[in-house]
């Protein structure tokens, strides 16, 4: 009977460290996709996440490269995506996109990333200024699920190896078990 509730608390334990990071919500995806070259201008910009957002309370905002808002203001919102209108690109250089995505009971993820876009007219190469804010990788989906999963498993093993540990330690200190006690002699006169 003890050493189911050993093998329970154990377990728990293990549940309870398990850490928030790995059912925190991340980036999917971006659309355009950060550091990409577009010739052709895209009607909207838009973020995925890995849970689904709320109603409210997510942002998104594209700035050019001198400063000026291109975005219309227009945020929509389904399910794991948040985005936004654009208004007519004018400028070739870098755009700069920033959000902050909330879903719900989680804090918001809020990161940003550029793309480059080369208006019709003049079609070169831009030299692309270096952004003050820091830029999100996008690391798809199935890699951050994948590095999820492989932390979880390795919760579990050492979960195993500590009730393993546990049950070597009884075995061998005799922790838990009542002391045998030697047989009193009595000597007759």
């Amino acid at each position: 009977m003890r050493q189911r509730i050993y093998v329970a608390l154990a377990i728990s334990a293990g549940l309870v460290a398990l850490p928030s990071a790995a059912f925190a919500n991340s980036l999917a995806s971006t659309t355009p996709s950060n550091g990409s070259v577009l010739t052709v201008q895209p009607n909207a910009i838009s973020v995925t996440t890995t849970s689904p957002l709320l109603s409210q309370g997510s942002t998104i905002a594209v700035m050019a490269s001198d400063g000026t808002e291109v975005d219309d203001g227009a945020i929509a919102i389904d399910s794991a995506t948040v985005s936004v209108g654009l208004k007519p690109l004018t400028l070739t250089g870098v755009y700069t996109v920033t959000y902050s995505a909330l879903a719900a009971n989680d804090a918001p993820l809020n990161g940003s990333f550029t793309f480059i876009f080369n208006s019709p007219g003049a079609i070169s190469s831009p030299s692309s200024a270096p952004s003050s804010t820091p830029s999100v990788s996008t690391t798809p989906a199935s890699t951050t699920g994948a590095a999820d999963t492989f932390v979880i498993v390795l919760l579990v093993l050492a979960g195993i190896v500590l009730i393993f540990l546990i049950w070597y330690a009884r075995q061998t200190f005799g922790w838990g078990k009542p002391k045998k006690r030697a047989p009193r002699t009595t000597t007759r006169r």
